[in-house]
């Protein structure tokens, strides 16, 4: 469910209007609606109330302070992969003490900073992970609260590119080495064994993947927790959104009837997992993104240009690949509707923006509506991965983004100057 709807034959989020915020602040503009976060949020830690649970919201999927505040007033958690992510969770309000770090690649600073927070766990990916964690907490005179990743070696059957489960990735530590990892950890000083994590990929929409890594996973945790007093096992997140259809997924009844049959739902992911992990008497920590935040945003962007050559209809916008990359770099799908509903018949379109490169392409033979100069269309489900994965590229300015409270609306990142893009820069002295 969401909080995207017509009325009438306008967009609105919520109960404000996607063309009057356009018409306001300009385009491309990112639009979320606070209401879809929290249903959202409430949704998925509602399913698992049999659970001692932590929901950490991988905020790398949209890191706007507004977002993270609206999160952090819910009670959720914050899963960071670095020390920007921990301060942004930090001045956006979050508790330090419900943050886990993840990240293959962390520094010493990152680690000194993040020790210095008190946060409740580092997610580790490595032996030598452990032992500069080891070292630094040993200079601070802190104690370390880790979990080592464990990789499964469970195949997510997602995008090559968001997988993150076999031993063909970079994340985490073989099965198979896990426990021989955890007895030399606890010889380690100034390390506390806190718990074991996991996560196996991005965007999944089968619950099977999921049950296939916790029931291989679960024996593992019992023994580690017994031998080394674990207090939590991080299960990852993962949880896929509807992309196609994604319009129609916001109405009420959606999600039971026929278009809904078989989608992954936060009813269906609890129903599968809880029996498994109820009995093993832990904490479960999970760490979604995308469910969260993917469909509780848009992109809303002018039409510039209509451009007909023998063999296509090319629609031209002003948001470019810099804005939402998903499709140039992953070949997402993003629904495109008109933010004024039109009629008539549909016309095969390749959406296309701005930027000198042919990957700058949103849908190719896409049908849609006749749209014009001048009209406003809607990329929806864009609230993950999209203004937070945006650049400067051809020095076009990062987009502006509002949060939407009912009738109200607010700028919760104003439209970057233009001069700022280059604001850092300087030409040598000896020019």
């Amino acid at each position: 469910m969401h909080s995207f709807r017509y009325v009438g034959k306008e967009l609105f989020c919520e109960d404000s209007s996607l063309g009057a915020l356009a018409v306001k602040h300009g385009t491309p503009l990112y639009v979320y609606s606070q209401a879809t976060l929290t249903d959202n949020y409430r949704r998925l830690h509602g399913a698992l109330e049999p659970l001692d649970r932590m929901v950490c919201f991988a905020m790398k999927s949209n890191s706007n302070l507004a977002v993270i505040r609206t999160l952090a007033g819910l009670g959720s958690g914050f899963d960071v992969v670095s020390a920007g992510e921990l301060a942004r969770t930090l001045a956006a309000g979050g508790d330090p003490s419900r943050c886990v770090f993840a990240g293959v690649g962390k520094t010493e600073e990152e680690i000194r900073y993040a020790l210095r927070q008190g946060i409740y766990s580092f997610n580790v990916e490595s032996e030598p992970e452990l032992r500069r964690i080891s070292k630094v907490a040993t200079r601070l005179r802190k104690i370390a609260p880790v979990a080592v990743r464990v990789n499964p070696n469970v195949d997510a059957h997602t995008h090559a590119k968001i997988t993150t489960g076999t031993y063909e990735n970079k994340f985490g530590i073989a099965f198979e080495s896990i426990e021989k990892v955890y007895a030399r950890a606890a010889r380690l000083p100034h390390i506390r064994l806190r718990g074991l994590q996991m996560h196996i990929g991005s965007q999944l929409t089968d619950v099977r993947p999921f049950r296939q890594a916790v029931e291989k996973v679960a024996p593992l945790v019992t023994r580690l927790a017994l031998r080394h007093g674990l207090e939590f096992f991080s299960i990852g997140g993962g949880i896929g959104i509807i992309y196609q259809d994604a319009l129609a997924s916001g109405s009420p009844g959606w999600w039971s009837g026929p278009k809904g049959k078989g989608i992954l739902t936060p009813e269906s992911y609890a129903a599968e997992l809880v029996p498994m992990l109820r009995p093993l008497g832990l904490r479960i920590l999970l760490e979604p993104g995308r469910f969260l935040t993917g469909n509780a945003g848009v992109l809303v962007s002018r039409v510039e240009y209509i451009k007909k050559t023998g063999k296509k209809n090319f629609v031209i916008v002003d948001a470019a690949m810099n804005d939402l990359i998903r499709p140039a770099f992953y070949d997402s799908f993003h629904e495109i509707v008109p933010v004024t509903r039109k009629g008539g018949a549909m016309i095969p379109s390749d959406v296309v923006g701005p930027i000198c490169e042919s990957g700058d392409t949103f849908a190719k033979d896409r049908p849609l509506p006749k749209v014009g100069e001048g009209d406003l269309l809607a990329f929806m489900s864009a609230g993950a991965y999209g203004s937070v994965m945006g650049s400067t590229y051809n020095s076009r300015p990062l987009a502006a983004e509002v949060l939407v409270h009912g009738k109200k609306a607010a700028v919760v990142r104003r439209r970057q100057p233009l001069a700022d893009v280059w604001g850092l820069e300087s030409t040598a002295p000896w020019q």
